[in-house]
């Protein structure tokens, strides 16, 4: 994967860490990747669409939580150490706050609150961000039927068979990589015919 180049504008610090703070704040569930594209990718435009699936793939290889691996991987990509650190505080100190006070809401007022219709209409919405999300990234990436097929096995084996996903991994990852590593190419034109020629003049010695 190419990586590309860091935005040249120096962003500063707070700048970073609002654009965290505020996606932290108004982003939920696994609706979450859909934020940070809209964030990072058509507002900020820190990163294009490409950059930020590599991102993407790599916060989902790490340990923890997407979002929090992501906002290192663009506050690192911006402003090195103190940029990871400021994107990640940033990020997850509105989760922070909400679920502690919910926490003492709900604690004390459990019976009043329909809580669980609540979830379920945040949950839906998550669901159709995600959709809508996995469909716009999908399209600069999955450029052909063996794509299409790497990805359908990797869903299969996730979500219907329900594998540990670093299983699949293990399994669809170096067929992926194998299949797309790029191939040596045939010399042509000037190097072939100077290969040519180089075997003539020893011919002739």
């Amino acid at each position: 994967m190419s990586e590309a180049a860091p935005p040249a504008e120096r962003i500063g610090l707070a700048r970073i860490f609002k654009a965290f703070f505020v996606l932290g704040a108004t982003s939920f569930g696994g609706g979450v990747v859909a934020y940070l594209r809209e964030a990072l990718v058509v507002r900020e435009r820190w990163l294009d669409d490409r950059t930020f699936v590599e991102g993407l793939e790599l916060a989902q290889m790490l340990p923890g939580l997407n979002a929090t691996n992501m906002s290192v991987y663009v506050g690192e990509r911006l402003r090195g150490a103190p940029g990871a650190l400021v994107a990640c505080l940033g990020m997850m100190l509105p989760g922070t706050i909400v679920v502690m006070t919910l926490g003492v809401l709900l604690a004390e007022n459990a019976k009043a609150w329909d809580v669980s219709s609540v979830l379920l209409g945040v949950g839906s919405a998550a669901v159709g961000l995600l959709l809508q999300t996995t469909w716009r990234l999908a399209k600069p990436v999955i450029l052909d039927a063996f794509d299409v097929a790497i990805a359908a096995a990797t869903f299969a084996g996730v979500s219907l068979l329900r594998l540990p996903l670093p299983l699949v991994l293990l399994v669809i990852a170096p067929i992926a990589i194998g299949c797309r590593r790029p191939r040596g190419a045939t010399p042509t034109g000037a190097g072939a015919a100077t290969t040519a020629g180089d075997g003539d003049a020893g011919g002739h010695s």
